[in-house]
């Protein structure tokens, strides 16, 4: 399962309709490693400081808000709405691709638990429909979908219907209600910007990155990875006085990990920490990935992506040195500007052939358009 488009409006600082096509795949002859099932399977979001870029990944996690219990962030909460709009109501749609068939699932919002609408269609034709403000929807067709025998007596109002239906019913996994939950419960933002770990979706509790390497006996395979990305530093595991175990570098004085770890090291323990759950992942939005690595650390972390999983992955950047034709191609690379969302590929009527250099490019002015 895909997402194939994804929308919103008034939410934070978009107060325009701003769009994701993962469908507007251009005839490239190169970079087919980033193509999947007719669908944009990698992309880089690039932006200006302070251009919405951090808030666009958390409009994409919004679903997991509603539908799943998973964790969020509360700057994913605040100033929901746009600021300069006199209409407090935010929209979101999603379409999703599962096989041959294609879900639609609209929603409208004026915070993050509370619901407006909510609309699915199924190849074009209604599943449900329902305005909360109205209490009145479109059900005739649910018998289509085997979710005719709902009990609706003790739904809790203001709840999504969408979710009601998926926790009441018994369904079959190609169910476009049952789908759509369990790939939006699969969903993951995440952003390591120095030591932390921030996240949004796929799991309910926060656990401890460290603790969690030492439970599974990670140890000499989270060296091996750090190794392969640039740290060759041996690592250790002892036990305190208290009993917990603790994790250090290893050295003629052990030194403890969590105090000692440069940011870009404390990165590389967030991505390992995901990477490692990355089988259980639908859809992958990592922020500001590359904030504390070397560019050909970025360039690994990249192809690894590529090269490794078939899920899809956004992650945003400022680092122009990854905008090469050898490493992506140009309608994978977007530009988050102040009206809209493009990628490089419609933000110029220049053929974007193989040799060209897109950094120069856009460092020239040629996207600006």
């Amino acid at each position: 399962m895909f997402i194939k488009k994804f929308s919103v409006q008034n939410y934070k600082n978009f107060k325009k309709k701003y769009t994701l096509d993962f469908s507007d795949v251009k005839d490239y002859p190169y970079g087919k490693q980033c193509i999947s099932n007719g669908m944009i399977k990698n992309a880089i979001i690039y932006g200006k400081n302070a251009a919405g870029k951090t808030n666009f990944g958390l409009a994409m996690l919004d679903i997991t808000c509603h539908l799943v219990d998973k964790n969020a962030i509360p700057e994913s909460f605040v100033n929901y709405s746009n600021a300069d709009s006199s209409d407090p109501v935010v929209s979101f749609s999603y379409v999703f691709v599962n096989d041959s068939d294609e879900y639609r699932y609209d929603y409208k919002k004026t915070g993050a638990q509370r619901l407006v609408s909510e609309e699915l269609y199924c190849n074009g034709r209604v599943v449900f429909t329902f305005d909360y403000m109205k209490q009145q929807g479109d059900f005739s067709h649910l018998e289509e979908y085997h979710l005719n025998t709902l009990n609706w007596k003790f739904r809790k109002t203001g709840a999504s219907l969408l979710r009601y239906m998926a926790n009441n019913s018994s369904l079959d996994d190609d169910n476009p209600v049952s789908a759509i939950m369990g790939y939006v419960s699969g969903m993951l933002w995440f952003r390591s910007l120095g030591k932390g770990n921030d996240y949004m979706g796929f799991m309910l509790t926060i656990e401890d990155m460290i603790d969690y390497i030492i439970r599974n006996d990670y140890v000499e395979d989270f060296q091996a990875f750090l190794k392969e990305y640039g740290v060759d530093e041996a690592i250790t595991v002892k036990q305190s006085a208290d009993g917990s175990y603790v994790l250090y570098f290893k050295h003629k004085n052990l030194i403890p990990f969590i105090s000692a770890a440069s940011n870009g090291t404390q990165a590389l323990l967030t991505f390992y920490y995901w990477y490692k759950h990355l089988k259980d992942i639908t859809f992958l939005f990592i922020d500001e990935f590359d904030a504390f690595y070397h560019y050909e650390l970025a360039e690994k972390i990249v192809k690894l992506l590529e090269e490794k999983y078939s899920i899809q992955v956004v992650l945003t950047s400022h680092n122009t040195g990854l905008l090469s034709n050898r490493i992506m191609r140009p309608d994978c690379y977007f530009l988050l500007l102040k009206d809209h969302l493009t990628s490089l590929a419609n933000a110029t009527d220049r053929e974007l052939r193989m040799g060209y250099n897109l950094e120069k490019l856009l460092r020239n002015g040629e996207f600006d358009g």
